[in-house]
């Protein structure tokens, strides 16, 4: 699988809209703010995007909140087309509870790719289960758990301190800081869900 390897800040500018992918620094010393033009435009696009282009443009700000590559997201969103329920409620729930997502809801980490780490290095279980896929499927009544050995890591205080002061942990999690765990209540409401797109665009992108 490919990986994005260039400045992530890119992104943000690219898509006009802050993405979060660097965690606290997003907060505190966030380059779209002070170079808020698209890279590689010395001079804004003339004229109106065509539908096709916000529709794209809208799927590339989730793809890219959620980083994943373009099979596997087509993948989620041709399962959400076939969803009983609004598909794009059940693509938005989908992908807010993936493991990687669901370990930095719980605030242990701050950005996307630390949370992927942890779980790719083997520091988290899933109801006493060790996973160490990013996109394994949490399910109500899952409870994840860091690893103790990182209750002392500088990263993960940083980011619980973080978490307290933003005070957006979802109330679909139970969380428990003596033991860095997190128990999925519920499958997440429309409101708790972390990803701040027109999800009917998406599907209509899809069904061009």
């Amino acid at each position: 699988m490919s990986r994005y390897t260039d400045a992530v800040c890119k992104l943000c500018r690219r898509e006009q809209q802050k993405l979060f992918l660097k965690g606290d620094k997003c907060y505190t010393k966030c380059v779209f703010e002070k170079k808020p033009g698209t890279p590689g435009m010395a001079k804004p696009q003339r004229g109106k995007p065509s539908a096709y282009a916000i529709r794209l443009r809208e799927k590339q700000k989730l793809r890219r909140m959620i980083q994943m590559n373009e099979r596997p997201f087509e993948r989620r969103v041709a399962e959400a087309s076939k969803a009983r329920e609004a598909s794009g409620d059940h693509l938005l729930r989908s992908l807010e509870l993936r493991l990687d997502n669901v370990v930095r809801r719980m605030g242990v980490a701050t950005s996307l790719r630390t949370a992927r780490q942890f779980v790719k290095h083997g520091h988290v279980r899933v109801s006493g289960r060790l996973v160490n896929i990013p996109s394994y499927a949490v399910k109500a009544g899952d409870v994840v758990a860091l690893s103790p050995k990182l209750k002392e890591n500088v990263n993960v205080k940083l980011s619980l301190d973080t978490a307290k002061k933003l005070s957006n942990r979802p109330s679909f999690l139970e969380f428990d800081e003596g033991v860095l765990s997190a128990k999925v209540l519920r499958p997440p409401e429309r409101g708790e869900m972390s990803f701040p797109i027109n999800d009917q665009l998406i599907i209509e992108y899809y069904s061009r």
